[in-house]
């Protein structure tokens, strides 16, 4: 993600933010440009500092500060690119469901903000009823209802309100024994599943994933039972990302698309404030970089190798205020080949055009946390 700053004050800004601090300028997102941008008033709408020749309307979710993303004054659209692929939103005379419902919508514009940087297809249910991507963000039911389960369906994302809440979603953590879980997780991962279909099912790439991840066809609904069950293998570490991952090559291949989104966006966010890690007495050439290319536009070789210093890095300032690791995950090589999978899917590459194993074999065979966390 990168950081912004106001066009009228030059005060750093966030892809959050909706008013500059500093000099109380309405702030809007463009996505066509990926720019926050400050906005002058021009009766019911507004022109944008950074893109004046045009103007604009704030997305209809910007009414509940749910949204800040601008659409062109003289589109009949209500909503923005990425709100208008809510099929179902929570009910909003609920003021929890509200609350809730803001949590979402950010990690779901962070998404979308990735997902456009990587020029992915993003048709709507409208505009594709049979493959286009939507999102229903479901309140449980009242006590005594079976709870709302997050999955993927056929393009339609289901995410349980719940999640937003703290204390739930850490409750859940623990039951699901897993050692990472957040909103942004859930998009990022369930949109695997979403592409998945897209580039993997429907374009004719599926030897090539049964090469790395295993065959699909196995019984989903089993492997889901067996997992819960009886755990991960013993092994799981040295082929997958995460436990989860090792319950079935769709879920493999939706924590790795997770996992590849996590780094080239974190990455982004370091080198937007220049970040270079250098560790004093460090003398590995692994431990060392200077995070100053576009992680959206580089290879899997660069991304591995500017992400083991800094995950270093960030999970010793983590320990040293009393945290659990920023992440707490190990790439193995095969993790890695997997993201390459990824990576050439999403950038449309041959397989030969990014092979890592060299710098694989540099970097000392593991990207790993100071210590990896079960």
């Amino acid at each position: 993600m990168k950081i912004f700053t106001c066009q009228h004050c030059s005060q750093l800004l966030f892809f959050e933010n909706t008013k500059c601090e500093q000099c109380g300028h309405r702030l809007g997102y463009l996505p066509a440009i990926e720019a926050l941008s400050a906005l002058e008033p021009e009766g019911e709408v507004w022109r944008a500092v950074a893109a004046p020749a045009g103007l604009y309307r704030f997305c209809a979710n910007a009414a509940f500060d749910a949204c800040n993303w601008l659409i062109d004054s003289e589109t009949p659209d209500t909503l923005c690119l990425a709100c208008r692929h809510n099929r179902t939103i929570p009910d909003i005379s609920i003021a929890q469901n509200v609350s809730r419902w803001r949590k979402f919508e950010r990690a779901e514009h962070r998404l979308f903000y990735a997902l456009m940087r990587l020029r992915l297809p993003l048709a709507t249910r409208q505009e594709d009823p049979a493959q286009g991507l939507a999102f229903d963000f479901l309140a449980d039911p009242p006590e005594g209802g079976a709870p709302v389960m997050t999955g993927h369906d056929d393009g339609v994302i289901t995410l349980a309100l719940a999640e937003a809440d703290t204390v739930e979603r850490e409750e859940r953590r623990h039951q699901m024994h897993e050692t990472y879980r957040t909103v942004l997780g859930h998009f990022r991962h369930e949109v695997g599943h979403y592409f998945w279909d897209r580039l993997v099912r429907d374009a004719d790439n599926l030897d090539a994933f049964r090469d790395l991840f295993g065959d699909e066809r196995v019984d989903y609904m089993a492997a889901l039972q067996t997992h819960y069950e009886q755990g991960p293998p013993p092994d799981w570490r040295d082929h997958f990302i995460s436990a989860y991952a090792s319950t079935h090559p769709w879920e493999d291949f939706a924590e790795t698309w997770a996992h590849y989104l996590h780094i080239v966006d974190t990455l982004e966010t370091a080198a937007a404030f220049g970040m270079r890690v250098h560790p004093q007495g460090a003398g590995e050439a692994r431990l060392h970089t200077d995070i100053d290319f576009d992680p959206y536009r580089a290879g899997v070789a660069d991304l591995v190798e500017a992400w083991l210093p800094l995950t270093y890095a960030v999970n010793s300032l983590n320990r040293s205020l009393g945290q659990p690791d920023v992440y707490p995950f190990v790439l193995t090589p095969t993790a890695i080949e997997k993201m390459a999978f990824v990576h050439r899917l999403v950038h449309a590459e041959p397989r030969q055009s990014d092979r890592v194993e060299s710098r694989q074999q540099n970097a000392g065979q593991t990207v790993a946390a100071a210590d990896a966390a079960d």
